[in-house]
């Protein structure tokens, strides 16, 4: 046979008319059990798969949910995305995803082409820049959406992190083991989480009298934290703690101060920010902020399952706390301790 299989195709093999196919894969209608069988044999030997689209337009349900994220190879966000796929697929929803690499151009066309092939919702780290447009058009088009980590809209659900408290968490207890020279370092562009974390950090650094404060840029991802953290000692040699704008960078940093013969938690402590899997399991231990991507991620998913569920319900912010797990990487500077 050549060709899609379709309904009809599926009806002529079992022999029964095209309504009792419909009824059985559907599952409703008085279908005896022996036509039941057949139908699905038949279906199953040619390899017939339901068109979600036409199901959609006939229930006017559409079980597929978007999510635009603005950068899949950060292993936090490889997480999320697991924990949202986690509890979606188990209420019956596939998800898509794609990455915007933060890029708003290449976002808006994303978007526009998940408006134009239908999802049931969307969930969306909005991407720096993402012009006013974009947001009006989701609202036209009455998509449920829940924003993620950048809340920069008010007409949608959120969910993120309570960044500003979390690294003036880990800056005070930097400072309570006797720090008083403490970077902040990771990050490139001034977004709203990043901008969040300096506060918290510049916050406790001038409340505290510590500092002066040092912000020192690192793209997000291990080899570049390794190099930033070897600029960042050559620059400021003072430093004895770091706390990094993600897990991936303090790793980095981690290997750099092994290059210079240091030990981390010894000579220079580090914190990082997420707990990603790596954090756990390297060489040392990381002491870092923990959000649990995953469970972060099945949060996600439960404010969009309750979007879809009530579209008329109030819109939610939902602001998670981070818990500062010590391992081995902190510790009393050298001098003090």
């Amino acid at each position: 046979m050549s060709g899609k299989p379709t309904l009809s195709t599926v009806a002529k093999e079992a022999g029964v008319s095209i309504p009792t196919v419909s009824q059985v894969l559907r599952g409703t209608g008085r279908i005896s059990v022996a036509t039941r069988d057949k139908v699905l044999q038949a279906a199953k030997r040619l390899h017939y798969v339901p068109d979600s689209r036409a199901a959609s337009m006939r229930s006017g349900e559409n079980r597929e949910i978007g999510f635009v994220i603005n950068q899949l190879m950060n292993p936090f966000n490889a997480e999320v995305v697991s924990g949202v796929v986690e509890l979606l697929d188990a209420e019956g929803y596939l998800v898509s995803i794609v990455d915007t690499r933060d890029d708003a151009e290449r976002q808006g066309r994303q978007l526009e082409s998940f408006i134009r092939h239908g999802r049931g919702g969307l969930i969306w780290v909005p991407a720096m820049g993402t012009p006013s447009e974009t947001f009006d058009l989701l609202a036209a088009q009455g998509i449920p959406t829940v924003t993620f980590l950048r809340n920069v809209h008010p007409g949608f659900d959120h969910v993120g992190v309570r960044n500003s408290d979390a690294t003036s968490m880990a800056t005070s207890y930097l400072a309570d083991l006797g720090h008083r020279h403490i970077a902040y370092l990771g990050g490139t562009d001034m977004t709203l989480v990043r901008k969040e974390r300096i506060e918290g950090y510049e916050r406790e650094m001038s409340g505290r009298n510590l500092g002066p404060s040092v912000v020192w840029p690192s793209e997000d991802s291990k080899l570049a934290g390794l190099d930033a953290m070897l600029a960042l000692n050559r620059a400021h040699s003072q430093i004895t703690a770091v706390i990094c704008n993600g897990d991936m960078v303090a790793l980095g940093a981690c290997l750099a101060l092994a290059r210079l013969g240091l030990t981390p938690g010894r000579d220079i402590s580090i914190i990082g920010f997420d707990d990603i899997q790596d954090a756990a399991v390297a060489t040392p231990p990381l002491t870092t902020l923990a959000v649990s991507p995953r469970k972060l991620g099945r949060k996600l998913a439960r404010v969009m399952l309750d979007r879809i569920q009530d579209p008329d319900m109030p819109v939610t912010v939902s602001e998670v706390s981070a818990q500062l797990i010590v391992r081995e990487t902190t510790g009393a500077p050298a001098d003090v301790g």
